[in-house]
């Protein structure tokens, strides 16, 4: 899950009111309500499924079968298990000798992402952050299920930006739409989606499997969301926006699947922050995980925001519980470590030894060798 731009509404649980269904409107073929007919100006009618939609262009009206072929058909990249998106469902094959890996993730604007935030970088961070799932389990994804609660008064020039940034995502990372729903909400947008993603048998990381004496290894930098963030709210200096645009827009860190299933004994993605899901592997595996704050991977902007701090040890601190890196942290056999980071730097991405899983509960956060864990870890979800 990811970081919310208003600390004090993260642990809020949304609510969403839905366009009734009206059965006189919608025929036993066209349950499917893809999309509620967008407005360019004023909400729609809540029974308004069919109306003509008028957009700032004033583009003839579209309804939502024509909304289905124009926006979202194109996003199945041609995969037959889509259907078309002329069914309720899709069918997905099977694949002998694959475990099928499945996970789903929310966000609600102002509170996972920011509010006002353009719609293409939303639908790509949505994308993201569910990729980063199947990534830390190994898994190559296969495709998603969308589901969109889109605020009255959404224009269609609105949904033609959010469907251009799940198509560019969707090459870049090649994964295809497969069904989904969408519904209109007098509150915030409201997004999720279901990923799938296939592994050999067997062979998915999961969070358990760490054993005493194994490193802890982290991917790429750390910091870089939770300072992006604060880089967006002119808190922190970010010359070149690169901060702000990890934030936005996180990398998967799916070139080092092989390498993980190959390495890994366990692993979890760093969403919640480096030392809350570092703890969770800890605790999946039955043992305790220590974190040298000292050897933290850093980008050149944390570093210029480190040298900045009165104190160093509290900075890492915050570094290391910030949360939305999407950063994989992993467990690693010690006699493994080089190989591992060989294979992980041939793909792309540097992995650093950061810690060692041991006998007990917990974690403990070093820094110079002295205990400074601190009481909160990283973001809760309520």
């Amino acid at each position: 899950m990811s970081r919310s731009p208003n600390p004090s509404s993260r642990d809020r649980n949304p609510v969403s009111s839905t366009a009734p269904w009206t059965p006189s409107r919608v025929t036993p073929e066209a349950d499917d309500d893809w999309f509620d007919e967008p407005t360019a100006e004023a909400p729609a009618v809540d029974d308004a499924w069919f109306d003509e939609a008028a957009t700032p262009a004033a583009a003839p009206p579209v309804d939502e079968f024509g909304l289905i072929e124009r926006l979202l058909r194109p996003l199945t990249r041609g995969d037959a298990a889509a259907l078309s998106l002329l069914d309720d469902a899709a069918v997905l094959p099977s694949r002998p000798g694959y475990d099928l890996v499945i996970t789903k993730d929310a966000m609600v604007a102002g509170v996972h992402f920011l509010a006002g935030e353009d719609l293409d970088v939303v639908a790509k961070r949505l994308l993201r952050t569910n990729l980063s799932d199947l990534a830390a389990k190994g898994a190559v994804p296969y495709g998603y299920f969308l589901a969109v609660g889109w605020p009255s008064g959404t224009t269609l020039t609105d949904r033609e930006t959010f469907a251009q940034g799940l198509a560019e995502d969707g090459e870049l990372y090649d994964v295809s739409l497969l069904g989904g729903d969408t519904v209109t909400t007098s509150g915030p947008m409201v997004v999720s989606a279901t990923f799938l993603g296939w592994v050999p048998s067997g062979d998915a990381v999961l969070r358990k499997g760490a054993r005493v004496g194994d490193r802890l290894m982290v991917s790429g930098t750390i910091g870089d969301g939770w300072l992006g963030l604060l880089a967006h709210w002119g808190e922190v200096e970010d010359p070149d926006g690169g901060l702000v645009r990890r934030y936005r827009l996180p990398p998967p860190r799916l070139a080092i699947r092989d390498a993980l299933r190959a390495y890994a004994r366990a692993a979890a993605d760093v969403s919640d922050g480096l030392l809350a899901d570092a703890a969770h592997v800890a605790k999946a595996s039955g043992l305790r995980v220590k974190v040298d704050l000292d050897r933290l991977p850093l980008s050149p902007g944390a570093r210029h925001w480190l040298g900045a701090q009165p104190e160093a040890g509290e900075a890492r601190m915050s570094l290391a519980s910030g949360g939305d890196d999407y950063e994989i942290v992993c467990a690693v056999d010690p006699t493994d470590v080089a190989a591992f980071q060989a294979a992980a730097m041939a793909a792309g991405v540097p992995v650093r030894d950061i810690g060692e899983f041991v006998e007990g509960e917990g974690i403990c956060a070093l820094f110079k060798g002295k205990d400074i864990t601190p009481e909160r870890l990283g973001w809760l979800h309520g």
